[in-house]
């Protein structure tokens, strides 16, 4: 049962309850409609569909798995819903939750420019132009990405290209008053010639001329692209786990 004194109802409270968290004020976006639930530690947070998954939350992984319950018991959460939570074992879920899918990923963040890497000049902007090549890019070395052109979560799109032809590309998926870099890919046969890093490195420092601090999401199992994140200056680490109702 969530009782009166555990509800805040608007961006600016959440934000307080949880510290000014990197994560929340990147999710939270600009001035969203929301409404969360604060419990035992834990902040869950709610918004509309068309602002990215139904909720997510920060604190103890327990409280906030025990309001999302309560709150598909009550048809707040449908079928079919993404939730960001903090990282939990999935038997947590059992019997308590229906969950189609189930993913681990952190949350990582910098706050301060990070090295000069080698090739990081050749980072450009691209534009309308690029389409072509960045769909034919995504779809040979990510194809399992959700950022592609045409995305409305897209603010730029920035890549490297070698002879004419693009070899790296990444989304800058900024919103509300953090930067943050998705979709990084780098063609097979170009890899392990410091792109990455490159891409990487070229688009953050460009955002933080925007913002105080950007971040980006990694699956737990891409351990060198961790590595290399981590080598870039990415060390604030959120670990979250990412479920979609069944």
């Amino acid at each position: 049962m969530i009782i009166d004194d555990q509800v805040l109802r608007d961006r600016s409270a959440v934000l307080a309850a949880v510290g000014h968290h990197p994560f929340a004020r990147h999710a939270l976006g600009g001035t969203p409609p929301v409404r969360a639930y604060r419990r035992d530690g834990a902040v869950l947070w709610l918004v509309p569909p068309e602002y990215g998954p139904a909720g997510c939350a920060i604190g103890p992984a327990g409280p906030a798995i025990e309001v999302c319950v309560g709150l598909a018991a009550d048809g707040v959460l449908r079928p079919g819903q993404r939730l960001h939570l903090p990282r939990h074992d999935r038997g947590l879920l059992t019997d308590r939750l229906a969950v189609a899918e189930h993913s681990d990923w952190d949350f990582h963040w910098l706050g301060a420019p990070p090295p000069v890497q080698p090739d990081e000049q050749r980072v450009v902007r691209l534009t309308e132009a690029d389409q072509q090549a960045m769909e034919a890019l995504i779809d040979e070395a990510f194809p399992s990405t959700t950022s592609r052109p045409g995305d409305p979560r897209v603010v730029a799109w920035y890549g490297i290209r070698a002879g004419g032809r693009l070899v790296a590309c990444g989304a800058d998926r900024s919103q509300g008053d953090i930067g943050f870099l998705a979709g990084l890919t780098v063609a097979p046969d170009q890899r392990g010639r410091g792109l990455g890093a490159a891409l990487t490195a070229g688009m953050s420092r460009a955002l933080l001329a925007h913002y105080d601090t950007v971040g980006l999401g990694v699956y737990t199992h891409n351990v060198g692209a961790a590595r290399l994140y981590r080598r870039l200056g990415f060390t604030g680490t959120l670990p979250l786990s990412t479920l979609r109702l069944a």
